[in-house]
């Protein structure tokens, strides 16, 4: 059932991430990507989007993506996690790169260490009895965050200070 008040406006779906990757990855110099909710032969995520042409009309790619609605009665199994309270928070480097380094260092150990700092520094680290290995990222940049708890705001601004 899907909702019928602005109390129940959400609908959660299921889906396999490998097509929305797929239909994703055509929209990487789309000019307009838009997203609906359809009902073709079975519940999908219509993905159309709107490719750069040479000519006057525009080439438009379609992608159905089959999901599953969820029913409202199991919404709880979904819900947020609740986040600890954090130090630092930092913007990643490019995601190729970062995906090309861990893919290397997955193969030397099983856990990597990753650090970060308020200075936009980031360091991803493995140790083994073997090797040590360590890339360091640098002017990654702090996104902003607004707290509720203006102490908590302060004792962010006090550890920054010292």
């Amino acid at each position: 059932a899907l909702p019928i008040s602005a109390e129940h406006n959400d609908i959660y779906l299921e889906l396999a991430p490998e097509n929305l990757s797929r239909a994703l990855k055509t929209a990487q110099n789309a000019k307009t990507v838009k997203i609906k909710l359809t009902n073709k032969h079975c519940p999908c995520l219509t993905v159309a989007i709107e490719l750069p042409s040479l000519s006057s009309s525009s080439r438009v790619v379609t992608h159905d993506i089959p999901v599953a609605v969820i029913p409202r009665r199991l919404w709880h199994d979904f819900r947020e996690p609740s986040v600890p309270d954090f130090d630092v928070s930092i913007f990643l480097p490019v995601m190729k790169t970062m995906k090309s380094i861990v893919e290397r260092m997955k193969n030397l150990s099983n856990f990597v260490v990753i650090e970060a700092n308020r200075n936009g520094e980031m360091n991803l680290k493995i140790e083994t009895d073997l090797v040590s290995v360590s890339t360091h990222f640098k002017d990654l940049g702090n996104p902003p965050w607004i707290s509720d708890d203006a102490s908590q705001a302060s004792t962010h601004d006090r550890d920054r200070k010292s």
